[in-house]
């Protein structure tokens, strides 16, 4: 029996790795830099998403055998020019502290009548220390004065995607997962490798 490819998330996030594995499917073997001692910690010093991404996809790719998928994501506000953008984690001065960043963001939004946010992931593909491809997926909504529901992490119980009139906290992950940014990024991961799997076989 032939061994799967492997596909090497540049993350020590289990989570991120699980929701990963489960639309990849079993074409793949999707590990993640839990299990490669020699992954550098990589300095995400890029001003945008691609660079954070490209930064950790190739750092990762020169010292791991396999493809390896590395994102990078955020929250872009139109009446804040964007931000938080690639500071998203640390907006409220102090890395992933989700209550800090969220009081600042209704801070900053107060009285402003321009609310429509999206979420943002780019994932980058590399492989041997090069880029193959980047992909990117994008969820519009807007950013409500009080946060709602109990569910989710970061800005989810601020924000409401398009089409909907609960939060991302409120309408729960099996809801949020099938619409997200990151889902989205990923569908497109996935139709290239399965893409390439195909031109590889024939």
């Amino acid at each position: 029996m032939q061994a799967r490819p492997r596909l090497i998330v540049a993350t020590r996030n289990a989570h991120k790795t699980a929701e990963i594995r489960s639309m990849i499917g079993d074409r793949y073997e999707v590990l993640d830099a839990t299990h490669f001692p020699q992954c550098p910690e990589i300095d995400e010093t890029g001003t945008t998403f691609l660079e954070n991404a490209r930064l950790k996809a190739l750092g990762v790719s020169r010292v791991v055998e396999g493809w390896v998928l590395s994102d990078d994501s955020g929250l872009e506000v139109d009446a804040l020019g964007g931000a938080p953008g690639v500071w998203s984690s640390s907006f409220g001065g102090e890395e992933g502290n989700h209550p800090l960043n969220n009081a600042r963001l209704i801070r900053e939004m107060a009285g402003k009548f321009e609310r429509r946010a999206r979420f943002r992931c780019t994932m980058v593909l590399a492989r041997s220390g090069e880029e193959v491809a980047h992909f990117s997926g994008v969820v519009e909504g807007r950013i409500i004065e009080v946060a709602r529901g109990s569910e989710g992490f970061g800005y989810d119980p601020l924000f409401i995607p398009e089409g909907y009139s609960e939060t991302f906290s409120e309408l729960g992950e099996e809801v949020k997962n099938s619409l997200s940014h990151r889902a989205r990024a990923l569908a497109q991961v996935a139709d290239f490798l399965r893409d390439l799997s195909r031109g590889e076989s024939n």
